[in-house]
């Protein structure tokens, strides 16, 4: 099984980035701890902070992959482009948050993207990709 994770703005600074919503570890560090849980799949990953960037990975590797884990950033309140790449694409996607985006603030609350992902995940912290990868196993196991 191939998964890839494609996060937007900002989850480059995971770590430093206000730690007290986002926890005190890097992506890259939890990246490698959810490799070693799960060494049948292969996870591949991708960030940007661009919005084209993002989609050019969509269209990339959402016909060959088995899944999308996707951490839109603040582009999931606004990304009608991203919501567009997701329905063109084959492979099912899950939008993650590491934060309660609805416990957070109003303009939060609503995603752009969510009518088009297989499912959402949001508040577990950086659990919530471990979860995402637990429904698209659950999901190819159907």
């Amino acid at each position: 099984m191939n998964i890839q994770i494609i996060n937007g703005p900002n989850i480059n600074l995971l770590g430093k980035r206000e730690p007290s919503i986002y926890g005190a570890v890097s992506f890259e560090d939890y990246l490698q701890q959810l490799k070693a849980k799960y060494p049948e799949i292969e996870i591949g990953y991708y960030q940007s902070n661009v919005e084209g960037e993002m989609i050019n990975r969509l269209h990339e590797v959402g016909f060959s992959c088995d899944g999308i884990i996707l951490n839109a950033g603040a582009y999931t309140h606004t990304s009608i482009a991203l919501q567009d790449a997701i329905r063109a694409i084959t492979a099912p996607v899950i939008e993650v948050h590491i934060s309660n985006v609805h416990a957070r603030e109003e303009f939060r609350h609503k995603s752009m993207i969510s009518c088009a992902c297989k499912g959402v995940i949001c508040g577990f912290g950086l659990d919530s990709y471990r979860l995402g990868v637990e429904a698209l196993l659950t999901e190819r196991n159907k």
